[in-house]
């Protein structure tokens, strides 16, 4: 092999860098070559770095180059590297470019300079920050590392650029910097000139496109209009002319909810939530919003649609809380399943069943399932070492064990896997462990437990995953979780505990035990579905006609991933099982993360009180919506976005296209007669809205959502040019010219009612109602653009969809969710509760119970001594 490199050109930083993962492994020439020189030649420019391979190919991509010296040291490629240098390539390279040639080529400094690439810095510390690794794809270097540290290093090597309070960044580039081959390759490529050895290089290259007669800003900019073909042009004309005629019957509403053959069948779940734990906005967009947008989206394609959700009711948290509160656990599981289901109903989840995991059905299925687990030799039985608190007189389940992880030393690891190394752990092998309830280190016992024996049912998961994956729309980082686990091996996990609060195993000598959580809770779905029809089987036990979609965090892979499935296909029943797993990374909180117990976020059931609508939540979080990485909700951003994109953007093209039609044509939508660029612009709303079902058809929520404001973008465009409100008041041709504007705007802004629905259910029918859009248009979305109000239509009254967000409003959010929950009075609050046969006083956490009082108490304002003087 001979790799080709420049002095002055930056990709040569790091494939200089990466080439070390070669030696010893194949023979490698290096050479130097001129900028001008042409090594490859097959093309016409001079281009470097250039890898020739020994069988006469070439590698000219410094991501490829890099990647193959890394393939041949053995490394194997995974989802988050390749998400990291998908992001290097479409969002940091852009925005260095324009860095450096401000820098190097236009001699800019200061913010000039840091402003376009801050964004894209600020990402990346965050990345770090959050996963609390010292690199970027986990605890060892990885290509990612390389590729990013290679692009960075002549604008960073500066300390001027940077920024100090992005001290995870500041970290990792350090690390990497101080690593000898980097620093080989930084002084072949530098020279010791630092940045400005990059001047030869940068003027040979095309001005960066964003600094194309463009100043640098923030706000959203015009997206270029794509090319398009006369036919496209004519396609999508001929489509509109046949409007409402070209809509299809609405599907008769069915009760219950049954596949039909021959159709599109789509069984959509949202992970079980758990009763007790009121939903933050992180759980809410994580997998009940999210299953909603695409639960509506399949309803408009006329697709046969099931979704399902409810509370995971079962396990010694009930138990817990039930404790805490002075109620038994039913009690606990019916106020927190009403808890839950209000806060769905106020967000506008459209459920088709809401159940829960308390029923017989819950019962008769998980124990026919392992009764089948059981016959086939797929269940083992041994004793288990388990965590004792002698203090609370209980066995402790593993979310009620915490200590420092075996594995990597992070000190809040739970007793069943670690949130910072991602691996298993045994609770027993915590150390210095803790019970999470009253914080004394508990004790070890014996007992014995049943356990899934995973090891022999891992060739059964690995070719129903070899034969599900390729097509399927799982996400990146559901496909890595899972091949995290069978990289490492699976081993038997138990499926019992020692708690009374669950579903009984049905084996003799194990009538104390229930099964563990993790084994049953996943079952939930298919109960829930038999509390909802007595036909569930057809949709549970038919793979061949239904398309399974489960819709969760990340954290909750491995269950939908691997244990169900393993469990279902040593069940031998014909199962059903997922053919699309969406995971979403982790939405945080501004700065931090959420906490109710430090008052710290926003809740479900706080939500409702900030007097922001459920839709304004709703777009909000899917606009941030954590697909490939980590976000985070902030007031800010959320001020701006309603003011900019809903208020400025689609409010007021939809509002200005609805007040046209009534004030300068009475209500009724004029005749249209469609010049060549109104042709045109049919061509380009069709073209959006096709990309629209594109994603939506592989779950890409966020960016089709992108897609809508886009398409009020040029409906904006489209008024302010052609200036209705002017010609209206002109010649003959100027009012018909008003008259078609104003048309094709109206019926834009009925298709993008339409288009909103699976996101702004709420606003989607107040545009439907405002403009009196026909029923069968209000159901159904089709792929081409239709004229859906025609000429003569009647329109209802129109108004304002949105309301602006006023900075102080936001700031008084922030402060009362940042924990300004707590700031309240110290004074005792008294609430009278019905009677309760607890009568001993529980002082450790807010609530307490004294004979039919309940006292609840400020936690970080009140310690306990004062609490009990007080009493």
């Amino acid at each position: 092999m001979r790799l080709f490199v420049s002095e002055g050109a930056p990709g040569s930083l790091p494939v200089l860098a990466a080439a070390r993962r070669a030696q010893g492994r194949a023979e490698l020439l290096i050479s130097t070559v001129g900028p001008e020189e042409c090594v490859v030649p097959f093309l016409t420019q001079p281009k470097v770095p250039v890898l020739q391979l020994d069988n006469g190919n070439y590698l000219f991509s410094t991501s490829a180059i890099c990647r193959y010296f890394f393939l041949l040291s053995g490394w194997e490629q995974d989802d988050l590297t390749n998400q990291w240098l998908e992001w290097e390539a479409t969002e940091l390279q852009p925005a260095l470019s324009a860095a450096l040639y401000y820098l190097v080529v236009q001699g800019k400094k200061g913010e000039d300079v840091l402003g376009p690439v801050r964004r894209a810095l600020t990402h990346i510390d965050h990345s770090l920050s959050r996963r609390s690794c010292p690199f970027l794809a986990g605890e060892t270097e990885s290509l990612a590392d390389i590729v990013l540290w290679g692009a960075l290093y002549p604008l960073l090597q500066d300390p001027a650029y940077l920024p100090e309070e992005l001290g995870a960044l500041h970290s990792w580039f350090q690390t990497v910097s101080s690593q000898e081959p980097c620093q080989r390759a930084a002084e072949t490529v530098l020279k010791q000139q630092g940045v400005l050895a990059l001047r030869p290089y940068l003027q040979k290259q095309p001005q960066p496109s964003s600094l194309q007669g463009r100043a640098v800003s923030n706000e959203p900019e015009e997206e270029e209009l794509a090319t398009l073909s006369e036919e496209e042009i004519a396609m999508a004309v001929t489509a509109w002319e046949k409007g409402l005629g070209n809509l299809p019957p609405l599907r008769p509403p069915q009760n219950p909810v049954l596949p039909v053959a021959g159709e599109r069948n789509v069984l959509i779940t949202s992970a079980l939530p758990y009763v007790n734990n009121v939903p933050h906005l992180g759980n809410i967009i994580g997998c009940v919003l999210s299953a909603d947008v695409f639960a509506r989206y399949s309803r408009l394609r006329q697709w046969n649609t099931l979704y399902l959700c409810g509370t995971d009711e079962y396990g010694t948290a009930t138990e817990t809380k039930a404790m805490e509160e002075g109620l038994t656990p039913q009690e606990i599981c019916d106020k927190y399943h009403a808890i839950h289901a209000d806060i769905y109903r106020w967000f506008n989840i459209s459920f088709d069943i809401f159940g829960r995991t308390t029923t017989p059905q819950q019962t008769k299925i998980t124990q026919d399932i392992f009764q089948r687990l059981f016959s086939r030799g797929f269940v083992l039985q041994d004793t288990v070492e388990q965590l004792r608190c002698e203090q609370c007189a209980r066995f402790l389940a593993d979310r009620f064990v915490e200590g420092v992880c075996p594995f990597c030393g992070y000190e809040e690891a739970r007793g069943d896997q670690c949130d910072k190394c991602g691996k298993l752990i045994n609770a027993t092998e915590l150390k210095k462990p803790q019970c999470k309830v009253c914080r004394s280190c508990p004790v070890v016992k014996s007992s014995q437990h049943l356990f899934l024996d995973l090891p022999k049912l891992e060739k059964r998961l690995e070719e129903w995953l070899e034969n599900t994956l390729p097509g399927s729309d799982w996400t990146p980082n559901a496909r890595f979780i899972i091949r995290s686990w069978l990289r490492d091996g699976l081993k038997p996990r138990c499926i019992t505990r020692d708690l009374k609060w669950g579903t009984p195993v049905p084996l003799e000598g194990f009538e104390d035990k229930v099964f563990y959580v993790w084994f049953d809770a996943t079952i939930g779905y298919l109960s829930i579905t038999a509390n909802y029809t007595d036909q569930w089987e057809r949709w549970w036990k038919n793979p061949e006609q239904v398309s399974l979609y489960q819709f969760m965090a990340k954290d909750n892979v491995p269950f939908h991933g691997l244990v169900f499935p393993c469990s279902a296909l040593g069940a031998e029943d014909n199962y059903t099982l997922v053919s699309h797993l969406i995971a979403t990374e982790y939405l945080n909180y501004e700065d931090g993360k959420f906490s109710k117990s430090r008052g710290v976020g926003v809740f479900g059931d706080m939500a409702q009180d900030t007097g922001i609508p459920a839709d304004i939540w709703r777009f909000y979080l899917l606009y941030i919506r954590p697909e490939g990485q980590d976000s985070a909700f902030s007031w800010t951003d959320m001020l701006l976005k309603n003011n900019s994109e809903l208020l400025n953007n689609l409010g007021n093209f939809i509002n200005r296209a609805g007040m046209f039609v009534s004030k300068f044509f009475g209500g009724y939508v004029p005749e249209m007669v469609l010049t060549s660029d109104d042709q045109r612009l049919l061509a380009h709303v069709t073209l959006e809205l096709q990309h629209y079902h594109q994603l939506l058809e592989k779950v890409r929520i966020r960016d089709a959502l992108r897609s809508i404001l886009t398409i009020s973008r040029h409906g904006n465009q489209y008024i302010q040019v052609n200036e209705p409100w002017k010609r209206i008041k002109g010649s003959e041709a100027d009012r018909q010219r008003a008259g078609t504007v104003t048309g094709l705007a109206v019926n834009i802004a009925a298709l993008l009612s339409v288009m909103l629905q699976p996101y702004m259910p709420t606003v989607s029918a107040t545009i439907q109602a405002q403009l009196q859009l026909p029923p069968p248009a209000c159901g159904i979305l089709l792929t081409n653009f239709l004229c859906t109000l025609p000429a003569g239509h009647l329109i209802g009254t129109v108004s304002p969809l949105f309301q602006k967000l006023e900075n102080d409003q936001i700031e008084s959010l922030r402060q009362r969710f940042g924990g300004g929950q707590l700031e309240e009075s110290l004074e005792l609050k008294v609430i009278t509760s019905p009677p309760r046969r607890y009568t001993k006083l529980e002082v450790g956490g807010r609530v307490m119970v004294a004979g039919d009082t309940l006292l609840l108490f400020p936690r970080q304002k009140c310690p306990p001594s004062q609490q009990l003087e007080r009493l």
